[in-house]
């Protein structure tokens, strides 16, 4: 028997693009299956094997969870200066646990990544990335990587995006942590080499500085990769071309999906694809500055977060595709891409809407989804078809 085929005309609806048709094949029809609920707004996600993961909860803890037995145990000995879980209280607190990421080389030297808020008394917080050793459920020989200090009293647009790049380093995206832009100084946070707000930064895997990052000169804050950011959270490597993407949160639209670059500047807040919350403000003019433009943006508000692309064999159509998740319309989109450039686009799940904030996948190619919820939730998306 033929192998039917639906096709699906979708409105691309980001870069100004028209209309597009894609081919979806009939043996992939996604369907959801909740596998762990009552989290507290859960981040992040890694896999120890396949039953067994580490999950970040933002207003919670690092939790080691048993995706089989739903066990869920609390990992001990988290850095104590971790900012207060006030958020219950005041729901525009950003601050929390971000990213959990295991070395390339854990099996043998059970190193794993924490990004997070940190707190200092009477100073507020800022995004701090640590290295801690995993051994019987407790964070033991906590090293600090990356304190993106100035601490101040903005609790937004942290960042804490954290990978392994092809090439052995630690990619760590950093927030401006700004909410409005008329808070910004003359010379924009993330625009200037002397802050370490507002950029992305490339580490050895004990924080000290690759001799090969780009050359922003004398004076700059050491490690920076890329400037011009306001609150990029995912971050991702391509399975075969093994370049770098990331998402980025606009203001007023501006959500974006970049390539990352080495010394590129992606342009915030002197130019966005969106507009301003703070609706008077006017950039000033940086003499020589050029910009990189986004590979793809929404001309509505998504919050993409934490982006990958699909390597599974459940999902054969998808396979090589980025998966973004969202926050503010609580999509998941999938994009196909050729040399660098999005080819097409798909937004699931629109008749089943929730926060999402986190794609990732098994060690075997399963996928799953976490939602940003009171009882978030780790969500399995499976092909009803098979």
């Amino acid at each position: 028997m033929k192998k039917l085929v639906l096709l699906l005309t979708l409105v691309i609806i980001g870069c100004g693009k028209a209309e597009k048709s894609i081919q979806i094949s009939s043996k992939t029809k996604p369907v959801k299956e909740v596998i762990i609920d009552s989290l507290k707004h859960p981040w992040s996600i890694t896999f120890l094997s396949e039953d067994e993961a580490l999950v970040s909860e933002k207003d919670g803890d690092l939790l080691k969870v048993n995706l089989s037995s739903k066990k869920k145990k609390v990992i001990k000995g988290f850095p104590r200066d971790l900012t207060d879980s006030i958020r219950v209280v005041w729901r525009g607190d950003n601050s929390g646990i971000f990213e959990v990421r295991l070395h390339p080389d854990f099996k043998n030297n059970n190193f794993i990544y924490l990004s997070y808020a940190a707190k200092k008394p009477g100073k507020g917080s800022t995004t701090k990335v640590v290295r801690a050793t995993l051994q019987n459920d407790s964070l033991t020989g906590i090293k600090t990587i990356l304190e993106a200090g100035p601490f101040t009293r903005e609790y937004f647009h942290y960042g804490g995006g954290i990978t392994f790049g092809p090439d052995g380093k630690l990619y760590i995206t950093i927030g401006e942590r700004l909410f409005k832009e008329i808070d910004e100084p003359e010379m924009p946070i993330a625009q200037d080499l002397q802050d370490k707000r507002g950029k992305i930064y490339r580490l050895n895997p004990d924080g000290s500085i690759p001799n090969d990052n780009p050359d922003f000169g004398d004076d700059a804050v050491p490690g920076i990769f890329a400037i011009g950011i306001r609150a990029a959270q995912g971050i991702t490597v391509h399975p075969e071309t093994n370049k770098i993407w990331f998402s980025e949160h606009g203001t007023r639209q501006g959500d974006e999906v970049n390539l990352l670059k080495a010394g590129a500047n992606y342009g915030w807040p002197i130019i966005t694809t969106g507009g301003y919350r703070s609706r008077d403000y006017v950039p000033p003019t940086i003499e020589g500055a050029t910009y990189a433009n986004p590979v793809w943006y929404w001309q509505h508000t998504v919050a993409p977060t934490g982006l990958m692309f699909y390597t599974g064999n459940e999902f054969p159509d998808w396979r090589n595709d980025l998966l973004v998740p969202g926050l503010s319309r609580g999509s998941l989109w999938r994009f196909r891409i050729e040399n660098d450039t999005i080819k097409s686009a798909e937004e699931l799940f629109i008749d089943d809407r929730v926060r999402s904030r986190k794609v990732a996948q098994s060690p075997e190619g399963k996928l799953y989804m976490l939602t940003d919820e009171d009882n978030g939730k780790i969500v399995r998306i499976k092909n009803d078809t098979l």
